[in-house]
This record gives structure tokens, sequence and C-alpha cells, in this order.
């Protein structure tokens, strides 16, 4: 897991081939402006799902894990999310089986811990990252840029 700020970007361009072209259309985009949904950038390879959703509280908020894709999430606006985290090789409370179709898997586990992001934010989240997104009170608007592995 990453969490850091956007203008920091350059620090992690090389953790992965794709992750350079992915924070390139995060920072040069005006996400304020664009429409929720799924927009691809590279096909499947690397896309992009807008959303603006209210915010869960801590019990609602499930563990989730990918196999596929490294999810690079940034928050637009908003006061803050929250997140919990653990790590993969510790949950053990599946919710279902993988879906391989949606790449994800939910757990019931507890976080191991929990960090806060503020606009401008952004957390990469690998598929060892358990992570419990949407967090907090009010609404948000985010991006999560999903950059297949």
């Amino acid at each position: 897991m990453i969490f850091d700020s956007l203008k920091n970007r350059a620090l992690y361009e090389n953790v992965h081939p794709r992750m350079k072209r992915a924070f390139e259309v995060l920072a040069d985009t005006d996400w304020t402006r664009t429409e929720p949904g799924i927009h691809e950038i590279e096909g499947r390879d690397i896309y992009v799902n807008v959303m603006e959703r209210e915010l869960k509280k801590k019990g609602d908020a499930k563990l989730e894990v990918h196999n596929e894709y490294i999810d690079i999430q940034l928050l637009v606006s908003g006061e803050a999310e929250t997140f919990g985290w653990s790590d993969r090789r510790n949950l053990c409370r599946a919710q279902g089986e993988f879906n391989p179709e949606k790449d994800i898997q939910f757990f019931e586990d507890e976080p191991q811990t929990y960090y806060t992001m503020r606009p401008g934010q952004f957390s990469v989240l690998f598929p060892e990252d358990g992570h419990a997104p949407m967090v907090g009170e009010g609404v948000v608007r985010k991006v999560i840029a999903k950059v297949r592995l």
C-alpha cells in the first residue's frame, strides 16, 4: 500500500509499467467535470471509475481484495475518506468466493489499521492489500484508476 499526495506521483511511476500513464491521466484530468462511471484509458489495461458516493460507517465497509488489478484511489472532493487496511495474508473470514469477472472478494475481518485521505491524496492498493474504502461522513467524489498487472 502506498499513501501520498498526487504532487509526489513521480516517485511511484516506475512501480509497474502502466503506472506512469495512469498517474498522468489522474493528474491531467479535471475530475470535477467528468461524468461518473467507467472511462477506458487503454482498454481494460487502464481504466478509471469516477464516482460520487455517500460514505459509510466503519462497520458497514467490508475489506476487499483484487487479483488482476492495482487500484489507485484518488480523492477529488469531500472533506475526507477513511480506509481500513489489512495484509491479505491475514484475512480469514471470506464473505463468499472470489468473483473473477469483477476481480473482487470481500472479507468480514476487522481491518488492522485505518488511514484518512484528503482531496488531492491517493492510495495505491496492490493485490496484497485488503482495503475497506468509503468510510466517513458526507459525500465524496473520487476516481479509482484500475491498472492491470
